[in-house]
């Protein structure tokens, strides 16, 4: 039990720096409301989702090998500090100034959708991560356990989602700048702390 809650924490993790997934529902949120906000988050979701499943069919069968096992932690232990660091140095930097019509709920969808499909490096990143958890469940449990972790993941990443629809439609006069700084310093050292938790795993899968 503690496991799953552990993946849920980084799925929580994962979404949290402010980026332009994030922007969006803010921004959303703020202008058209709770649904719209939520459902930019979904397609982003569902596009982390197909990159997951590509990683999954793609990395399964050669995770057996130790230099793939130590390439996955180690390469995971990368992006996550890359990535912790990244948000806790443009914390500072972010803008709720924002002026756009309103969208139809379905062009919301398609605009998370689209943002994180699109994006080149999100292969990349559900390669280092979710690869990385595929390398030790896939030698430590049962299948099925993969698909309770990847399940934790994908409430972790929904749960935000709501969140964040929740905050910038329902408590706009809350949203400030600051607020949001917290949140990025937060989660980018929540993201180290993962990041340093795959180079151990890595380092211990180089020298046993």
């Amino acid at each position: 039990m503690n496991t799953f809650f552990s993946y849920i924490l980084l799925g929580l993790s994962l979404a949290a720096p402010i980026g332009p997934i994030n922007a969006a529902q803010i921004d959303r949120g703020i202008k058209n409301g709770f649904l719209h906000s939520w459902l930019v988050g979904v397609g982003a979701v569902i596009a982390d989702g197909i990159y997951m499943l590509v990683v999954y069919i793609g990395t399964v069968q050669f995770l057996q090998t130790e230099i793939i096992k130590t390439f996955l932690w180690s390469f995971g232990s990368f992006v996550l500090i890359y990535t912790g660091v990244e948000s806790m140095l443009s914390a500072g930097k972010i803008n709720l100034e924002q002026y756009r019509k309103k969208d139809s709920p379905l062009k919301s969808f398609f605009s998370g959708f689209l943002m994180s499909i699109s994006n080149p490096l999100t292969i990349l990143f559900w390669l280092g991560i979710y690869g990385s958890i595929l390398a030790k469940t896939a030698t430590t449990y049962e299948s099925a356990q993969l698909i309770i972790n990847s399940c934790a993941i994908f409430i972790g990443l929904m749960l935000w989602d709501i969140m964040m629809a929740g905050v910038s439609s329902n408590f706009r006069k809350f949203l400030t700048s600051g607020i949001l700084v917290y949140i990025s310093l937060f989660s980018g050292l929540s993201l180290i702390g993962f990041g340093i938790y795959f180079g151990v795993q890595a380092l211990n899968q180089l020298f046993t």
